[in-house]
């Protein structure tokens, strides 16, 4: 048997729990009751989802360089400042062009009238994703036709498109999630495309950065879209999107149609949009995108801190396929059947969460008319019942992975359930963790083999 060597002495205070956890390693003592000793010492904790101003604090001055640079030339719509993004996310995503937008959601939009999706055009997309990527396609009077998803990957499983392909010969284009920063399986997707003759649009919003066998999102279809939303692993001061394609006539369409349609001033061979990425979003985004590799770095890592503490708890957390070369991890998900209490047992101790996503697509309320019905995905649907976030944020630090994992394992062994090995993880079950006490521990660790 293993003694955690914290007797005699309070873990009260965050330093605590520093000075322990190095210990704990070294005498190959249990991480999972370390932290639960950890919150027990604890005054009440608050562990966000996300937490940009951690994000923030050091690199604010480059920041504010970067705005003040902008403030002082007074050019606010496109110039040199965009341009310059411009060329650096398409070196970044490793395709010769990309066009800033107002936003993901309206490079959705551009990417659809690039295509030339009109009213009454099916397009297939996948119902378990945020709401714009069927949204645009109603929102162009196109209909939305849904596949079900893979169960690993939470993506568009290539199977289900091609059965309802052949079912379905009117569809003009796909529209492939990437979602929670995983790839979709690309290459039977871009075979389906090309023998149904289809125009094939990545929707990249939660994956900048992601690889499928080493090809980045954004360089696999005919038009990648992404999004800027400040809670993106490169996020903006406010909303801002982007497109990237290899073929030169595309993204001069899509350079015109965000300007209403203009190649030349007051001229218009297009009806199009007023969307541009602001300016001065480019210029915080330019400072963001030095800093995306580490951030991503530090994601992965906090993924795998999780998947070796969650390792023998019930709850499923999947690694990468292999396809999946590089997963960047806008959101790492766990999934259970009793996602609803654990969910609220997480939120009564401090710890953000979120539900991606409650509702499936296809049961939306203004998808009626489109006559899907409970029970048509099965897969979408019980994720959909059943994910739930964790945070795993860059500056997430070790010791609030292992707090936050020390109350899955405590959620379900009160509950008393327990995952294959996992019932060793809890000790033999703790109660309500105690707040604002000093403890005197002298507590055993079960060895491990």
């Amino acid at each position: 048997m293993v003694w955690c060597h914290t007797a005699t002495r309070s873990l009260r205070g965050f330093q605590g729990f520093q000075d322990c956890l190095p210990v704990a390693r070294k005498r190959n003592c249990n991480i999972i009751l370390v932290g639960v000793i950890f919150k027990m010492a604890q005054p009440f904790i608050k562990i966000p989802l996300l937490d940009l101003e951690a994000q923030h604090r050091p690199i604010r001055d480059e920041i504010f360089k970067a705005v003040t640079r902008v403030i002082d030339s007074q050019k606010f719509i496109l110039g040199e400042e965009v341009a310059a993004f411009e060329r650096e996310i398409a070196d970044y995503c490793g395709v010769p062009f990309a066009i800033g937008c107002a936003s993901g959601t309206d490079a959705l939009f551009l990417a659809l009238m690039a295509a030339g999706i009109k009213a009454g055009d099916q397009v297939l997309t996948t119902p378990y994703s945020f709401f714009a990527s069927a949204g645009a396609i109603a929102l162009i009077g196109a209909v939305p036709v849904f596949a079900d998803v893979d169960p690993v990957t939470f993506n568009l499983d290539p199977a289900r498109v091609s059965e309802v392909l052949e079912k379905m010969p009117g569809i003009r284009a796909i529209i492939v999630v990437h979602l929670f920063g995983g790839c979709a399986d690309m290459d039977p997707l871009i075979a389906l495309a090309e023998k149904h003759a289809l125009i094939l649009i990545e929707d990249a919003a939660q994956a900048i950065g992601a690889e499928y066998k080493g090809r980045r999102t954004g360089s696999m279809g005919h038009i990648g879209c992404f999004s800027f939303y400040p809670s993106k692993n490169l996020g903006a001061w406010g909303d801002g999107g982007l497109l990237t394609t290899r073929d030169a006539q595309t993204a001069e369409h899509l350079r015109a149609l965000r300007i209403h349609g203009s190649t030349s001033k007051y001229v218009h061979q297009w009806a199009g949009l007023n969307s541009r990425l602001d300016t001065l979003q480019a210029a915080v985004l330019r400072v963001k995108l030095s800093h995306l590799d580490h951030w991503t770095k530090a994601r992965q890592e906090n993924a795998e801190r999780y998947r070796t503490l969650l390792a023998q708890s019930p709850v499923a957390l999947r690694s990468p396929s292999d396809s999946q070369t590089r997963h960047v991890y806008n959101q790492l998900v766990i999934q259970s059947a009793k996602r609803d209490d654990l969910r609220d047992y997480l939120a009564s101790n401090g710890v953000g969460t979120e539900i991606y996503y409650p509702l499936p697509l296809h049961l939306q309320p203004c998808f009626r008319h489109l006559a899907y019905r409970t029970g048509d995905f099965p897969v979408s649907e019980t994720l959909s019942r059943e994910i739930l976030a964790l945070p795993v944020y860059p500056e997430l630090s070790e010791q609030n992975i292992a707090y936050v994992a020390s109350l899955v394992h405590t959620f379900y062994s009160e509950s008393g359930e327990h995952g294959g090995r996992g019932s060793r993880s809890t000790c033999g079950g703790l109660a309500e963790p105690r707040r604002n006490e000093a403890l005197d521990l002298n507590l055993k660790c079960p060895e491990e083999p």
